[in-house]
């Protein structure tokens, strides 16, 4: 069933260590250390982790931490992060930890990096940023990328850093996306429900391109939730936890753990929080295979995109891996 554009392309895993309504933080840890082991025996390319603070629903709030604890347990699949957002923390520190990385596994991290600041006030008062510190992801950018070339404005170097190669990926719509192109840089940009915006990003990117040391041209990581099943109503019940909870941080300014989908379903919203729901499910890319194939092989196409970065996460756990089974089997059918 694997098409030519689906063969030709790369397939890596987001996993933002969902919580699971009823169950420990520390459990969503485990089970993202998990996913990366069955991931890696699927053939997925990269597995990447999030960073996310003072969410109910995430646990992964120390992505190069938890990145570590992915490599420990894998053998050949890339690690990284998507991303470690860059304002809420200094460029040496970032370098450093990188550099221990990569010392560690050699050849196989990556360094997703965002331009986001926190979901709330208090998360950003806490962290000591402000939304403005965005504004400075270029600067920020730049400074980090000099720390693995041993250029240093106070003569420091960043131990391990200095001289090794991480890959750097920037995580970006709108400006980031500008900035990713002037930084020479690989662009990782979704979401897939919003095809309009997808593609003027990735025109923007390419259009505005310059190549640099760490990539001679562009390099396009498209990124979003697709769900596989036998039925397209499974798919669609696969989508409906994350669905929910992000409707819910929408309307009421927190991200709660994931519900089982039977539980949403039957929930009594009000008119904005039914619309809000609705908005999270409508334009997903979910179905069976040969549904999923055909909707992967048209965004490929409008896109060119070099990489599909699938970020699904559910309550239902065994669902949630056969959805990443039959995903591999498109692009990685077994002889």
């Amino acid at each position: 069933m694997s098409s030519s554009s689906i063969a030709r392309i790369r397939f890596s895993v987001l996993d933002r260590s969902r919580v699971r309504q009823g169950r420990p933080p520390a459990e969503a840890l485990r089970e993202t250390v998990a996913l990366a082991r069955e991931a890696e025996a699927l053939g997925y390319h990269r597995f990447w982790v999030s960073e996310h603070h003072g969410v109910p629903g995430v646990a992964g709030s120390a992505p190069t931490v938890l990145a570590a604890a992915v490599a420990a347990a894998t053998r050949t699949i890339r690690v990284g992060t998507g991303g470690v957002m860059l304002p809420n923390h200094r460029p040496l520190v970032v370098a450093e930890q990188f550099g221990v990385l990569e010392s560690l596994f050699p050849g196989r991290i990556d360094m997703g990096l965002g331009r986001s600041v926190g979901f709330t006030d208090g998360v950003r008062r806490a962290l000591g940023r402000g939304k403005a510190d965005a504004e400075d992801f270029g600067a920020q950018l730049g400074e980090l990328l000099d720390w693995f070339t041993g250029a240093s404005p106070t003569g420091v170097r960043a131990r391990p850093a200095d001289g090794l190669r991480v890959p750097p990926f920037v995580l970006a719509l709108g400006e980031g996306a500008a900035i990713a192109a002037r930084a020479g840089l690989p662009l990782v940009i979704g979401d897939l429900r919003d095809r309009e915006r997808l593609l003027r990003g990735v025109d923007r990117y390419r259009a505005a391109f310059r190549p640099s040391p760490w990539a001679a041209e562009p390099y396009v990581v498209i990124s979003g939730a697709v769900a596989v099943a036998d039925t397209e109503e499974a798919a669609r019940r696969l989508l409906v936890p994350e669905a929910w909870s992000m409707a819910y941080a929408r309307t009421h300014g927190t991200f709660p753990p994931l519900a089982p989908a039977e539980e949403t379903e039957a929930r009594a919203m009000t008119a904005r929080e039914r619309e809000a729901y609705e908005g999270q499910l409508a334009g997903q890319l979910a179905g069976t295979p040969p549904h999923v194939a055909h909707e992967l092989e048209t965004v490929l196409k409008e896109t060119g995109a070099d990489e599909v970065l699938v970020t699904t996460s559910s309550y239902d756990r065994t669902a949630l891996l056969d959805s990443y089974r039959a995903l591999a089997a498109l692009f990685a059918p077994a002889p």
